[in-house]
């Protein structure tokens, strides 16, 4: 689905009108809808009671680039420079965005809350656009970079369970993070691993799989 701005325009010619519309919506020609209303006729001896085009034309906007346009602006108005947002390659049906910059850091905030809160703004934008698959959202390479640290911490907690027999509490986490947890965990036969707690302060527990 996607939201769709119209206007009409009147000119001598069809195309004089499309070129008015064009550059009252900032579209090119490929970014809309024509539709001609009313085709021009000449009057009499080509000067009297002629009638000029008229135009509707369409702006289609995809609920992808409503997101990233929002996305973008949002972040030049927390102070990132340089800003560049786009669709990146999803592994599933996911609308995947990746949004670089300087200054970006504030944008991913303290344990990713900041990149957290984006996302979930940006799936509101996104669905009340007519989006239907699940926002995803990176920064400056921040999840990938995120995971593996996360992966590798989760492996050593799991041997550390293993040693001593007793269960660890990570700290709070946000829901992407502690799926990464579980999913890294996930296969080890001696392991379980489980949530507790309320948002935001949502922790992951590592436990040997007797305890389950």
């Amino acid at each position: 689905m996607q939201s769709r701005q119209s206007i009409e325009k009147t000119a001598k010619t069809v195309e004089e009108a499309v070129e008015l519309a064009l550059t009252e919506l900032g579209a090119t020609r490929q970014q809309v809808d024509v539709a001609v209303l009313e085709e021009p006729t000449k009057g009499l001896f080509g000067i009297l009671g002629g009638r000029l085009a008229r135009v509707k034309v369409t702006l289609c906007i995809s609920p992808e680039e409503k997101t990233i346009t929002f996305l973008t602006e949002l972040a030049e108005r927390m102070g990132t420079t340089s800003v560049q947002c786009s669709e990146g390659e999803a592994e599933d049906e996911n609308f995947k965005l990746e949004l670089q910059g300087t200054n970006a850091g504030r944008l991913i905030g303290k344990r990713g809350q900041t990149i957290e809160a984006l996302q979930v703004l940006a799936a509101v934008v996104y669905s009340r656009a007519g989006g239907s698959r699940r926002v995803l959202l990176d920064v400056n390479n921040y999840r990938a970079k995120r995971q593996e640290s996360l992966v590798e911490l989760a492996l050593k907690l799991a041997a550390k369970v293993k040693g001593s027999g007793r269960r660890v509490i990570m700290e709070p986490m946000g829901a992407y993070e502690r799926r990464v947890i579980h999913m890294a965990l996930q296969n080890d036969k001696e392991i379980v691993t489980y949530s507790e707690g309320d948002e935001p302060f949502r922790k992951v527990v590592i436990a040997l799989r007797r305890e389950e």
